[in-house]
């Protein structure tokens, strides 16, 4: 089990959208490798991402709901120091100031909002799209843990392993957390058949987690993929599924390997979009956060939010 009971369990929460194809297509700002880390670099970066962030939460403040603001640090585990241009140590400060940022966030809106969740967000080794080269359950542990403890001892609330594409790695970085003793929640991306790029299955997924952790995830999460992929997959009687509280879809119905061609933004339908939410929020009454991945924006959480929670 995990080791406490987070707020976003019992009640209506929001998070983010798309924060790498916002600022990249909506806003205009450079991403090298796709890293939203190094908008803390600037003073530019900086004020967008505070600008992106208080959206969200102006929207959470007016109807009612928690939040969870996920770091701008999905692509700021180790590998990718040496691409960005960056040495350990500055790598390590901006996953620290990612964090404080939010922190610092929160207590502007504390009087506003009752339930502010800080949570650290780490991404894959390596492609978020693709499976690639798949450690060993024990040698993700031992890569991830460096980020994990940078982000927990930053003051995260919880830890995120956002689009997860096989096992072993979901495995090792729940097991990072358990060493520091952080809740960490896992959040797989799914192909349009519904199954992870490795070809499991996603009721396997998450069994074989829990499996090899003693449930140890506080809950799991969809994110990276259209709604259409993976509702068909989802079982409302199945305990695997009540396992999923939390969605970040894609706007796009495109394959991940379409998306990667694309040069530009796919925004998709969004009221389509708030409707298949809606759609979602109905059949499966236990999902309680919800948000947005790639292609979306602040546009596409608000539609889905005022669609899924206006009447809850």
């Amino acid at each position: 089990m995990s080791v406490s009971r987070l707020p976003q369990l019992d009640r209506p929460f929001l998070t983010d959208a798309g924060l790498e194809t916002d600022m990249l297509f909506n806003r205009g700002l450079d991403l090298p490798c796709f890293a939203s880390i190094t908008l803390l670099q600037s003073e530019e970066g900086r004020q967008a991402l505070d600008e992106y962030f208080r959206g969200f939460l102006d929207l959470a403040k007016r109807l009612g709901t928690g939040i969870i603001l996920e770091s701008a640090t999905w692509r700021a585990s180790p590998d990718w120091a040496e691409p960005l241009e960056m040495d350990d140590e500055e790598l390590a400060r901006l996953n620290d100031h990612a964090v404080s940022m939010l922190v610092r966030l929160r207590e502007d809106y504390r009087a506003h909002i009752a339930d502010i969740i800080v949570s650290g967000c780490i991404g894959p080794r390596g492609d978020g799209y693709q499976a690639g080269r798949i450690m060993l359950a024990d040698e993700a542990r031992a890569y991830h843990l460096c980020q994990a403890r940078q982000l927990h001892d930053a003051g995260a609330d919880m830890l995120s392993a956002i689009t997860m594409t096989n096992i072993p790695e979901a495995i090792g970085l729940t097991r990072a957390a358990q060493q520091l003793g952080a809740n960490i929640v896992i959040s797989f991306t799914v192909e349009t058949d519904g199954r992870l790029p490795t070809g499991d299955s996603l009721s396997g997924a998450i069994d074989a987690v829990d499996a090899a952790t003693c449930a140890y995830p506080a809950y799991y999460m969809l994110n990276c993929a259209h709604p259409t992929h993976f509702a068909p997959v989802l079982d409302g009687q199945a305990e695997w599924t009540g396992r999923i509280r939390g969605v970040r879809a894609n706007a796009s119905k495109c394959s991940h390997a379409e998306l990667d061609a694309m040069t530009q933004l796919d925004k998709g339908d969004v009221a389509e979009f708030a409707a298949l939410h809606r759609d979602l929020r109905t059949r499966f009454p236990h999902l309680t956060i919800w948000g947005g991945c790639c292609g979306t924006d602040l546009s596409h959480v608000t539609a889905l939010a005022e669609a899924c929670l206006s009447e809850s």
